[in-house]
């Protein structure tokens, strides 16, 4: 068996693209590694084919840890710290700061479940797969789930479906919304603030990761934080041991509860998102973290995804890539929209920009929700389709831009031919969370949401059973 996202061969080839881009002259440890045989090109799926020997494992282990030990990347436009990010921040948003309707928050959860289904069988099928499976089904351009029924054997071959998740999100065999990463996170942040309260630490966010959620269902950034906690590490020092992952999309995930539990106070959502970000991710990977949280915070009080767009850029470095790769996929969204040009230029534009990327990187994604939601103006239908269409990470793309749009919408308002499959009802590997209902998971964040306006302090434990003895937390408060 090989374990992905682990294997110092594998994370080596990552680690030179990482460096890479952000500016770190990596080309001596490349030569090093090509000369004794390892590859320099990152397996795309987490995994090389086959296993190093022990002399060149050894190898990439101590180049990773020469990489670790270069000079820091970035500069001051593109600060992980929380307070440098907060220098730029408003102090005023504009938006209402009541309690959420009920059936916003429940839009929200919905929409995010919604867009992830619709993401998931063509997880890694690039866009040009993604067209011909649609195309050689009549079903181009996408309007719907996803299916294998009329699919020609040959177009199977070429493009197969993500394996893991074509057996329960295929529109033929769709019954509740299957396990996924992108609602686990979803559910686990909702865990989180019920156990620890809105003054939750890092340290007690992974504390909650070592309870709470498999290690064998997390990925990229996180399995290597994982690791790096069963190694003794603790936050913010798990998100930089070997991990190339850093500035993926893995944090831009996690974040949407902390917005809807924070209705029109972006602020106060990206402050908790940076807690939970940096147990992981650095720079643009945090960055993601806020931008989504913030947007989150807004679209469950308003109905412009002006607002929403607004709300997220507020709370980014002004002058960081991920700042700049938004508000010009933002744009381009927008000229979309109006009709003077069309979403397949859009995506051409934002492939020229970022396909060097690789499909789960923050930016090319980030910038792809940005767009979609600019082109989609608050329509579900419109933004998941085109977003999932786009490629890169379909199901991550899809359940943010769900997660918008649907609280956006409220559930009332989402199309019965999207949410009616769900049956009202996830998996989960979280335990407790299996099989619960999302009727319960919005009332329950809704309660959160309350507290919060009436500015009434969450009693920790009283949701989620007896509170963790936090002097058992991993490390010190980050």
């Amino acid at each position: 068996m090989r374990l992905t996202w682990v294997q110092p061969e594998d994370l080596l080839p990552h680690e030179l693209a990482a460096s890479a881009d952000e500016g770190r002259d990596v080309s001596a440890v490349a030569r090093r590694w090509a000369a004794a045989g390892g590859s320099v090109l990152p397996p795309v799926s987490g995994a090389s084919a086959e296993p190093a020997g022990p002399e060149l494992r050894a190898l990439a282990a101590e180049l990773l840890d020469e990489c670790d030990a270069l000079p820091p990347a970035g500069s001051a436009a593109e600060p992980t710290e929380l307070a440098a990010i907060r220098a730029s921040w408003p102090t005023e948003y504009g938006l209402p700061t009541g309690a959420p309707e009920p059936d916003r928050v429940h839009g929200g959860w919905l929409g995010r479940a919604v867009g992830c289904l619709l993401g998931k069988p063509v997880e890694k099928i690039p866009r040009q797969g993604i067209r011909e499976i649609l195309t050689a089904t009549g079903r181009w351009p996408l309007a719907g789930y996803f299916t294998g029924v009329g699919l020609p054997a040959e177009v199977a071959a070429r493009w197969p479906w993500n394996r893991r998740s074509a057996p329960t999100s295929l529109a033929e065999n769709i019954d509740g919304m299957p396990e996924d990463d992108d609602l686990n996170f979803a559910l686990l942040a909702l865990r989180v603030l019920e156990t620890y309260g809105r003054e939750f630490s890092s340290a007690e966010v992974a504390q909650a990761w070592l309870d709470w959620l498999p290690g064998g269902r997390v990925f990229t950034a996180e399995r290597v934080a994982y690791r790096n906690l069963l190694l003794g590490l603790t936050p913010p020092e798990t998100a930089l041991r070997h991990n190339p992952f850093r500035e993926w999309i893995g944090a831009q995930i996690r974040t949407d509860v902390y917005g809807w539990v924070h209705p029109g106070r972006p602020d106060l959502a990206a402050e908790l998102a940076h807690r939970d970000a940096i147990v992981s991710h650095v720079r643009g990977g945090v960055h993601g973290a806020l931008w989504v949280a913030a947007m989150t915070s807004a679209a469950v009080v308003t109905s412009d995804v002006d607002s929403v767009l607004d709300a997220g850029e507020s709370v980014l470095p002004p002058q960081s890539r991920f700042a700049a790769t938004v508000r010009e996929a933002r744009a381009l969204g927008a000229e979309a929209a109006t009709g003077s040009t069309d979403w397949e230029s859009v995506l051409d534009t934002l492939y020229a920009r970022h396909g060097h990327l690789h499909w789960v990187h923050v930016r090319n994604n980030a910038a792809l929700v940005a767009a979609a939601l600019a082109y989609g103006r608050g329509d579900l239908v419109r933004s998941i389709c085109a977003v999932v269409s786009g490629g890169w990470d379909t199901d991550s793309t899809g359940a943010t831009v769900g997660s918008v749009t649907g609280a956006l919408t409220g559930a009332a308002g989402l199309p019965a031919e999207w949410t009616g499959p769900l049956r009202g009802r996830l998996r989960s590997s979280i335990a407790g969370f299996d099989g619960v209902e999302f009727a319960a998971l919005a009332e329950r964040t809704g309660r959160l949401a309350r507290t919060q306006v009436s500015g009434t302090a969450q009693v920790p434990g009283t949701a989620a059973g007896p509170v963790p003895d936090r002097g058992a937390a991993v490390g010190a408060e980050s």
